[in-house]
């Protein structure tokens, strides 16, 4: 007769599954360990459960009766509350079949989903912020001590999101566009997704905000956003906004309350970076982020040398160098250090680093920069910190 598990086998077990979900996967480690027992509590129930997903990270009911040795009954409860610590993802397919999807450790899961709600700056919280900053540490050891290796992968990986741009100035002129001028070298069914967050909003009946969970995270670090910008605006739609406002993690808001909160945002400076499921641009939006250049998790984790800026757009910045009276608005504002002035004190733009999102024509005082259409995917590795 085998012994029984104790519970840190099971805790190990757990956050040894939880760990290989998602874009990124995270090596098993005991700051990984700490994360899932913070999230998940001494509940042994909870974390067979999660066990349950080690072959197959999607399950029906039936499938999971079967993995796990649980009745469907006690599968919705245990699912249920994983579902509100952030561990689960609960909603019904489009044949009406409710499937049970584990969520990763972050890009979108447990890391996302604790620090968008309304925090009280608890000690736990704080604890847990902290717990993920070391997790980030670990991953960039990782990707330093693997670089040469991880470089192909990362060169074949999807793009993480889609930059959707601004559209007018800091006064509300609209942003001049540049038609593009020559076919777009795509297969014929590819379908240009939306370049206006208005008409993101448009598309949905069912939109969710909650706030910023990059920025609050940062708070609970002491590390406060540098321009201060508002942090009820991070978005879910459709089923992921379904899901968010059943667990608490978000509210419902109309379109035009939406539409409010955008705007606020892009005056803010924030840059609209939308998301689709798998990276399939094909498929509707899931939710869009409205990132700060020092708070977002995705422009900070590749600054610091964890992981490459791998994003879509269908913009690129053009500067009128006539116009242009090397202010440098526009470096300050640029999330990915795009703009330099070059010799002459003009500003130049570096396109494989432009991400297309706006804001430097947003915020040009001259009215020098404008945006010229054409798909592109913009990679950039991270900075290499140690040398072979």
């Amino acid at each position: 007769m085998m012994a029984p598990i104790g519970m840190e086998e099971k805790f190990k077990k757990a956050a040894g599954v939880i760990c290989k979900q998602g874009m990124v996967q995270f090596p098993l480690s005991d700051t990984a360990i700490a994360i899932i027992k913070s999230a998940v509590g001494d509940n042994e129930e909870e974390l067979d459960l999660i066990y349950a997903f080690r072959e197959k990270p999607s399950q029906t009911a039936d499938q999971l009766v079967e993995s796990s040795g649980f009745s469907e009954e006690k599968i919705e409860q245990l699912a249920t509350s994983l579902a509100k610590k952030g561990l689960i993802f609960n909603q019904p397919s489009s044949a009406g079949v409710m499937v049970y999807r584990l969520l990763p450790l972050m890009l979108v899961g447990l890391m996302e989903y604790k620090f968008m709600v309304d925090l009280t700056g608890s000690r736990e919280e704080k604890e847990l912020a902290g717990l993920f900053e070391k997790l980030l540490e670990e991953l960039r050891n990782q990707t330093q001590d693997n670089y040469d290796t991880l470089l192909p992968l990362f060169q074949t990986a999807p793009a993480v999101d889609r930059t959707v741009p601004a559209r007018r100035t800091e006064d509300g002129k609209p942003i001049k566009i540049i038609p593009v001028d020559k076919a777009l070298d795509v297969a014929e069914e590819f379908v240009l997704p939306s370049q206006a967050v208005q008409d993101i909003i448009n598309k949905f009946d069912d939109i969710a905000v909650g706030r910023c969970f990059c920025r609050q995270r940062r708070s609970l670090l002491e590390d406060d956003c540098r321009t201060a910008a508002p942090t009820l605006n991070c978005f879910t739609f459709g089923k992921s906004a379904r899901h968010t406002t059943a667990q608490g993690f978000a509210r419902k808001v109309t379109k035009e309350e939406a539409l409010k909160i955008m705007q606020a945002a892009e005056q803010a400076g924030l840059i609209h970076k939308a998301f689709h499921p798998g990276s399939r641009e094909s498929t509707p939006e899931t939710s869009i982020c409205n990132c700060c250049k020092d708070c977002c998790d995705i422009f900070q984790l590749w600054r610091n040398g964890t992981l490459p800026l791998i994003n879509s757009t269908y913009h690129l910045s053009v500067i009128n160098e006539e116009a242009c009276t090397g202010c440098g608005t526009c470096l300050e504002w640029c999330p990915t250090d795009a703009i330099t002035l070059n010799a002459a004190g003009v500003a130049q733009r570096d396109e494989s680093a432009c991400l297309g999102c706006g804001v430097c024509s947003r915020f040009c005082p001259e009215e020098a920069i404008s945006l010229q259409e054409g798909l592109r995917k913009v990679f950039i590795m991270p900075p290499r910190l140690r040398h072979a």
